[in-house]
């Protein structure tokens, strides 16, 4: 069979992984960022008798519930392999968003964001493992960047569904929306996503990764040279401050907590802010918008230059810009001024911490790729909790202003923190732990 084909065969193996990776996070973004759409009006409304000071906490919940399902579903999927993970988070959090729906009084409310928030936080990761695997060799970034951009397709969703839902009572309708997931991507993912091979070679499983090449016709990813004994299963985390790594990870984990506490806190209180800044509630929604479809524009244009420089390097850059940006939204400007500042911001913020995550998986092997890149977004968890909650006690304390210089210094100390761990990318020698054929980037 000739290498064309072979390619060509390969590509559409990783257009369908990539394809039902995206359409899972579509809805991970939705189920994250519609609480932000329609938090101005549960406000408005008191709706289960909200306050500004308990909204930031709510907002909490979800995040550490997401802290804890990435901590945990990194080392999970490592263990039991990517497609059991991807389904059970989905399922969790559609599950999660009908208990919100449904949900007498805020404890429950609360309760439903926490439990969908342990499935938001476990997909995300397990799906950026996913697709780097599969990625075509020197495209892992960009692939990564493609794959995110349905999180900000989904904060676009989140906005539409925000100003659809904007009479009494709507938030209601907009959860029920984010039940979705549970009949379309459960069902599509359950018949259609192969696993990984790269697992399935790391546990010990040849014949199944054969079985699944000759399904799809495409070459196994060469055996690596080492690989841990089933039964040490911290092996893998152990790998990751071994020599001088330590530095370089914790370097990684703290831009990740910036990141991340940028990304949530933004998110969550963007509408919220921007209405207490003089702007109207349907100009605030419409930001939720412009900021994600910045966001979309922002992963592809990240992806190919990380591919080209090294996601290190662009996340750096990234990173300062999205400080400027963020400043500059706690000016009042003229309207289409501010739509285009909104945009920008969104360009340069969402892309940047996506870029860490496709430099922590070009820098790790396929027996540990999957617990670095979930730790590193499991770390920066922490700051996805203090975001909203941050955000939350300056709006409460009227200090909108203030929230969007607090964001801006998140932004300088993350440009620090990867810029510390060196610009450019490894180069891959033989004898390294990656996969040689399926190889990433960045």
């Amino acid at each position: 069979m000739s290498s064309s084909h072979l390619s060509a065969r390969g590509s559409r193996l990783a257009a369908l992984v990539v394809g039902l990776c995206w359409l899972v996070v579509l809805f991970d973004g939705l189920d994250m960022f519609v609480y932000g759409a329609v938090l101005p009006h549960m406000l408005e409304e008191h709706a289960l008798g909200l306050e500004p000071s308990q909204a930031g906490d709510l907002g909490s919940y979800a995040t550490f519930g997401m802290l804890i399902g990435a901590l945990s579903a990194g080392t999970v999927t490592d263990w039991v392999g990517r497609k059991k993970v991807i389904l059970s988070c989905t399922a969790v959090f559609s599950l999660a968003s009908a208990l919100c729906a449904v949900a007498p009084s805020i404890g429950v409310f609360g309760l439903g964001r926490f439990i969908a928030g342990l499935g938001l936080g476990g997909l995300l990761p397990t799906t950026i493992t996913m697709v780097a695997e599969y990625a075509p060799r020197g495209r892992g970034a960009l692939i990564v960047g493609m794959l995110m951009t349905a999180h900000q397709a989904g904060g676009i969703l989140s906005g539409f569904v925000g100003l659809w839902t904007g009479g009494a009572g709507g938030w209601r309708v907009a959860y029920w929306i984010c039940v979705v997931p549970l009949f379309i991507g459960v069902p599509l993912v359950a018949k259609f996503l192969p696993e990984s091979m790269s697992f399935l070679l790391a546990r010990g499983r040849t014949e199944e990764a054969r079985e699944l090449a000759r399904r799809y016709d495409v070459d196994m990813p060469a055996p690596e040279a080492e690989r841990p004994a089933a039964g040490e299963r911290w092996s893998a985390l152990a790998a990751l401050f071994r020599g001088n790594l330590w530095r370089t990870t914790l370097l990684f984990w703290l831009a990740s907590f910036c990141g991340l506490l940028l990304v949530y806190g933004v998110s969550n209180w963007l509408p919220t802010m921007m209405r207490g800044a003089g702007y109207e509630l349907g100009s605030s929604l419409s930001f939720v918008i412009v900021i994600n479809l910045g966001g979309i524009v922002g992963m592809l244009v990240a992806g190919r230059f990380s591919d080209r420089y090294g996601a290190p390097l662009v996340a750096t850059i990234w990173f300062a810009a999205t400080a400027v940006g963020v400043y500059l939204l706690g000016i009042h400007m003229p309207l289409a001024l501010t739509y285009v500042v909104v945009f920008l911001t969104g360009l340069f913020l969402f892309s940047a911490q996506a870029m860490i995550y496709a430099a922590v998986a070009g820098r790790s092997g396929a027996d540990n790729r999957a617990t670095a890149v979930g730790w590193v977004s499991g770390i920066g968890r922490f700051g996805a909790v203090f975001g909203p909650w941050l955000g939350g006690q300056l709006v409460a304390s009227k200090a909108e202003g203030w929230g969007f210089t607090a964001f801006a210094v998140a932004a300088v100390l993350a440009t620090v923190f990867v810029s510390l761990t060196g610009l450019r990318s490894p180069r891959r020698t033989q004898g390294s732990t990656a996969p040689q054929r399926l190889s990433t980037t960045g």
